[in-house]
């Protein structure tokens, strides 16, 4: 299986560094820097075509940015971004600051608007449901992204928080997942 990862496009959250996880937050304005990104992304994109399936998550930012890229994605709610809870719409440094070891260290023992075991259990199913696909698109989230890239490189997300993801990067992965029984 090979997955490309675009993470949405920056937001006024973003630029604020307020994490924004379900909050249904739409995308700012483009800079030209963000617009010449785009055009080299979509130049790589056109080397690995066709995609078997372009997908976004339920949130309008991630639709937004494949729409900016020239495609019309299929709905995958398993992409949507990790619930923050209670940090929703508050800088990420508050968080950090309340559970530092943990997030950094130890993700998947925390509990926020959803638990991150719950969270990783969605990024499993997501593999399982599309691994017969040979080339996805994906239109998608921080977190999510960067728990993917964790858990593919090392069975489970403990490392995605010392992972960087900037806005609008472009991410391609291969890989072999085979689905688990049970």
């Amino acid at each position: 299986m090979q997955l490309t990862l675009i993470r949405h496009l920056p937001t006024e959250w973003n630029r604020k560094t307020w994490l924004q996880g379900r909050k249904d937050i739409e995308i700012s304005q483009l800079t030209e820097e963000f617009q010449i990104d785009i055009t080299e992304n979509r130049l790589l994109l056109k080397k690995i075509e066709p995609f078997d399936l372009v997908l976004a998550s339920t949130l309008k930012r991630t639709h937004q940015t494949a729409q900016l890229y020239g495609y019309v994605p299929e709905v995958e709610g398993l992409l949507d971004e990790l619930d923050f809870g209670p940090f929703e719409g508050l800088p990420k440094e508050k968080l950090v600051e309340h559970q530092n070891r943990l997030w950094i260290e130890k993700p998947s023992e925390l509990i926020l608007g959803e638990s991150l075991t719950s969270f990783e259990e969605r990024i499993v199913l997501f593999l399982d449901k599309y691994h017969d696909l040979h080339n996805i698109l994906v239109f998608g989230h921080g977190s999510w992204i960067r728990a993917l890239i964790s858990y593919i490189k090392y069975g489970h997300i403990n490392e995605m928080n010392k992972i960087t993801v900037k806005n609008n990067s472009c991410i391609t992965l291969s890989f072999n997942h085979n689905k688990k029984e049970g």
